[in-house]
Formats: structure tokens, C-alpha cells, sequence
């Protein structure tokens, strides 16, 4: 589903909890559009100085950021995370208003979202996981994509701001709904990344070229989203437009075996593609690093 054409001019009171690399970039976009915005003071931030010469105001615990707040946006790492920021001592839900919205931008375990939503609505709020894909770069500039898991009316409510930095927004469903298909969408990136890294090291291996590797591949059946996004890799050793590290896709493939097990479904291929990335030493690598550790394997 694609950005809407249609404009609102309500302007909110966002607080938010994750200023890293993906939320700078949605902070900054929010600020554009004119939303007063505080948030989490963390080590995690990327620099900050621009936000706060943007009008932004840093808070010292989750309580402060909820407080006043009509939209709590979370951009954390994943269902620990979560949890702790809501409903830790100092947590979002101490200091949340009657009404407000919690936002889940992470990428999380179906069944807990559902807990989680059901504790926040407890609390007397409401909430929407709303998963992003795409990269840092896409959310500097206000191009992600959205996976919303919401109740249609809150859905319709608050996707004037969601649409400030995603460029396409679909509602997958209820709440949790976001967060499954986002899944789902990882599990088929990831494995396409690790299947793209395998055949990129067996080429260098057998002396292919790399140029006839990604001609023929970007012409054939390996051209895609993905492989574009590997491409600078193969050809110049260049990571960065795709800064997703192999601890985050162990994480996320851990999460949608978890998932496939409650749903009693099939994942073979799944449980593959985690052990490609389990068996890699260093996880603080990005996802394209993987093809130069396979290649120096023997």
C-alpha cells in the first residue's frame, strides 16, 4: 500500500525510545513535519545534536519521554527491549496518558506483541506494531516501508504520521499482524542474502568473474531488491547500503522459528539459512560481509 496523497495538518506530541540508526532518521523526519518530539537519552543514540537544534528535547527515563506524550514510538532492538522500556521501573507505561498510542517499530515475536498489546491497553492506552524494512539510508530519508498490525480505525488515524518518514505503508491486519509479516518478509531476505553469499563465493572460488557473476545473475533469476543491495559488495567491497548485521539476523530468524513452531508450519529451508549465520564468528558483520567469510573458508 502506497503513501496516501492525503495530508492531515494535526500535528502530535511524539515521544520516542530508540534514536539509533534507524530512528535518527525517522526523529528528523518527524521534526520536518512539524511534531514536537522528546526522547530516551541512551548510549545507543546516533548523534543528536541536530535534533535538538531541531527543537527536539532529550528526556533521562522512559516515564519522562510517555509523559505528555499522544504517540510513544519504540525503535528498539527487539521483544526484551520492549518489554523492559514499557514496563521496567522508570517504563513507558508509568508515565503514559489515557488514550495515547504505543508505537512497536521493532521487530518482534508475534505472541509477545499480543501481550504486550494487551498490557498497554490494560494501562488505559493503545497500541500498533508498525515494522519497518528498508535501511538507515531510507529512513534519513523518510522513504521506509511500514507493516502495521492495528485495529483499522487507529490504522486510519495515525498514518498521516506514519507517512512523515515511510514512503509505502501496508496494514497488514490486527495488531501482531505487522510484526508476523515482517518476519516472514526477513526470513525470505535473509535467505536470499545467504543463498547470493554462497553462490558469490563458490564463483570467486571456481575463478568466475565478478562482473559476469552479477551480469548474469542481475539479467536472470537473481535479480531483485536484495541483490541490488549486495551488489556494491561483490563488486567493490562496499557494505554500506546494507548496514544489517548478522547479530540481528540470527535474532530475527530466531524469532520466526519461534513463530513457525506456534504456527506448526514447515521451515527446513529456515532452519538452514539461521545456521549459515550462526556459524559465523564475528556478528558484529554486516549481512554482505558474509560472502568474504565464506569465501575464506575451506
Amino acid at each position: 500500500m502506497n503513501r496516501s496523497p492525503e495530508v492531515s495538518n494535526r500535528v502530535f506530541r511524539i515521544g520516542m525510545v530508540g534514536v539509533g540508526l534507524m530512528g535518527h532518521g525517522i526523529a528528523s523526519n518527524l521534526l520536518k513535519a512539524g511534531h514536537s518530539l522528546t526522547f530516551l537519552d541512551h548510549p545507543g543514540n546516533q548523534p543528536v545534536d541536530d535534533l535538538l537544534a531541531a527543537g527536539a528535547e532529550s528526556r533521562a527515563s522512559a516515564r519522562e519521554v510517555a509523559e505528555g506524550a499522544e504517540l510513544v514510538l519504540l525503535c528498539v532492538t527487539g521483544s526484551p527491549q520492549v518489554e523492559a522500556v514499557l514496563f521496567e521501573p522508570g517504563g513507558v507505561l508509568e508515565g503514559l496518558e489515557p488514550g495515547a498510542v504505543v508505537v512497536d517499530c521493532s521487530t518482534a515475536l508475534p505472541s509477545a506483541t499480543a501481550k504486550v498489546a494487551e498490557r498497554v491497553e490494560q494501562a488505559g492506552g493503545r497500541f500498533m506494531d508498525a515494522a519497518m524494512t528498508r535501511t538507515p539510508k531510507e529512513a534519513e530519508e523518510g522513504r521506509l516501508n511500514l507493516i502495521v498490525g492495528a485495529p483499522q480505525a487507529l490504522f486510519d488515524e495515525l498514518r498521516p504520521v506514519l507517512a512523515c518518514f515511510a514512503e509505502n505503508i501496508a496494514h497488514a491486519g490486527d495488531v501482531s499482524a505487522g510484526h508476523t509479516l515482517k518476519l516472514l518478509h526477513n526470513f525470505v531476505s535473509l535467505g536470499f542474502s545467504a543463498v547470493l553469499a554462497e553462490a558469490a563465493a563458490a564463483s570467486r572460488r571456481a575463478g568466475i568473474d565478478d562482473v559476469a557473476l552479477l551480469e548474469v545473475l542481475g539479467k536472470g533469476g537473481g535479480g531483485g531488491v536484495v541483490f541490488e543491495r549486495l551488489r556494491p559488495f561483490i563488486a567493490d567491497g562496499d557494505s554500506t547500503g546494507f548496514r544489517f548485521s548478522v547479530a540481528n539476523a540470527s535474532k530475527d530468524l530466531g524469532y520466526y522459528h519461534t513463530m513457525t513452531d506456534e504456527l506448526g508450519v514447515e521451515r527446513g529451508v529456515a532452519a538452514a539459512v539461521h545456521a549459515l549465520y550462526q556459524s559465523i564468528d564475528d556478528p558484529a558483520l554486516t549481512v554482505p560481509e558474509v560472502i568474504g567469510e565464506l569465501e575464506r573458508r575451506r
